[in-house]
């Protein structure tokens, strides 16, 4: 398993909470943040099989997911359906998801 596989599901592990704080706010806010982060994982499992360029494009959709997913967590937070503090240390994780995910795509 990729170490950027045990950051997403990290990530997931503490978004836990923060999804269902989201979901009385902003339902589909919440189904977008859980969809990002999902995929991320999924498409950095899929890239431990894949080869080539092949392997650059789905780690390129999961650097563009993370990033999704960080701007999410900021919506939630300036729309208030969660407190900036709460989402600190995903968006922690998530960058550090990106970063990691961004060099494998490169």
């Amino acid at each position: 398993m990729l170490d950027a596989q045990k950051v997403s599901m990290e990530l997931i592990e503490v978004l836990r909470e923060i999804v269902g704080r989201v979901r009385t706010g902003s339902p589909e806010l919440a189904d977008q943040v859980r969809r990002a982060a999902t995929s991320v994982a999924l498409n950095l499992a899929e890239g431990t099989r894949r080869q080539g360029r092949d392997k650059k494009r789905v780690y390129r959709i999961a650097a563009a997911e993370a990033q999704e997913l960080k701007t999410a967590l900021a919506v939630a937070a300036a729309w208030g359906d969660v407190e900036a503090e709460r989402v600190a240390a995903a968006l922690a994780l998530a960058e550090r998801l990106g970063a990691m995910t961004y060099r494998l795509a490169r």
